[in-house]
């Protein structure tokens, strides 16, 4: 009875064993792949508590949940020959455990791999200016470039690649700032120019209406006093009218009008233009009667240095002499000598026109 009792025993104890090997336990994400004797069974199991063969079966679980893969920074050079370093981040999931399994060995391993030769590769083809304003493309090219070793061979689907961040050199750095800046300066030129623009044409419109109705102008003196006086401060503002700065402005013109015209002596040799010197009108005295004086024949004075101008004499002919026979414009002390000229180069012997027109004269 004690020997029937311990086999009993140790049947239970093995039928125990037994049944603990053959059951498995399979999460909701995962599947399990059985292997029998090395050689892949077609059944993959799902989850829940699952029966295999205690000897001879073995099953791997292969987890499909989405897994997150870090791609080291790769250094590589633009299609610009700009040098740059870029680190990306990977996310993939199994959708043939047994392809996982069979076809690949360590399979994130081999994700990382084909992610950095990839990411290389596509930095490669784009310029800078691309790759940093338009990262969308290059995640979809990288992922597109990611999809044909993995996702057919290795039952692996890449879900999505983005670029975490782009290293650029510090000299690049600093261009790109000169640059941005100079962008920014250039817009707020332009920004400000149209402004200005558009204010001119409202200033523009303001006036013409204003033009039309003189009351809007003096409602905007007023309007810009009170906008002075609210700031309580000791500056006093009186608004000129405009109509009183226009009446002085046609009195002016009037005074030019009624002025006679001034009269210039023109040199010898050339006519007289407008922008020669006038002389003064001189206005007559009554009682005084002044001879016309002979031509004077022109006299050119050489110069004293041997760069000076040469200065010509003038014409003296019906020129106008104040009283006491003196040249306009000349000296006071100098009048005598003109006039006692004048008489001692006056004609003494008249032809019989001149004794007959000479003579109702003298009577």
């Amino acid at each position: 009875m004690g020997v029937l009792i311990i086999v009993l025993v140790v049947l239970a104890l093995a039928g125990l064993v037994l049944l603990a090997m053959s059951l498995r336990n399979v999460q909701q994400y995962e599947k399990g792949v059985v292997f029998r004797f090395g050689r892949l069974l077609p059944d993959i199991r799902g989850p829940g508590l699952r029966v295999i063969r205690p000897i001879g079966d073995r099953m791997q679980k292969v987890s499909v949940q989405t897994q997150v893969l870090g791609i080291p920074p790769q250094g590589s050079i633009t299609a610009d020959n700009v040098t740059l370093t870029v680190d990306a981040v990977v996310y993939f999931r199994v959708t043939d455990p047994v392809k996982a399994l069979v076809n690949v060995r360590d399979y994130p391993s081999a994700v990382s791999q084909i992610a950095q030769t990839s990411l290389r590769a596509v930095i490669g083809r784009a310029d800078l200016d691309t790759l940093l304003s338009d990262r969308d493309h290059i995640n979809s090219e990288l992922k597109k470039v990611m999809d044909a070793p993995t996702e057919e061979p290795w039952g692996l689907r890449i879900e999505r690649v983005e670029i975490k961040d782009i290293a650029l050199p510090e000299s690049m750095m600093r261009s790109m700032s000169k640059q941005a800046e100079a962008e920014r300066e250039r817009r707020a030129r332009v920004i400000a120019a149209d402004g200005e623009f558009q204010a001119s044409q409202r200033l523009s419109d303001a006036a013409a209406t204003m033009a039309d109705t003189p009351g809007a102008l003096q409602l905007r003196l007023l309007q810009t006093v009170v906008d002075v006086s609210a700031e309580k401060n000791s500056t006093l503002v009186m608004p000129f009218p405009v109509e009183m700065l226009r009446f002085f402005e046609r009195q002016s013109r009037e005074t030019d009008d009624d002025t006679p015209a001034r009269r210039s002596v023109p040199l010898p040799g050339r006519a007289a233009h407008p922008g020669d010197h006038e002389l003064p009108e001189v206005p007559a005295i009554p009682g005084l009667v002044v001879p016309a004086a002979p031509p004077v024949p022109v006299a050119f004075v050489p110069p004293v240095e041997p760069l000076g101008p040469v200065v010509p004499a003038l014409h003296l002919s019906g020129e106008r002499v104040g009283f006491g026979g003196g040249r306009i414009g000349a000296p006071v002390a100098g009048r005598a000598a003109v006039a006692r000229e004048r008489r001692d180069n006056w004609p003494t012997q008249a032809g019989p026109d001149q004794e007959r027109d000479a003579t109702p004269a003298a009577g």
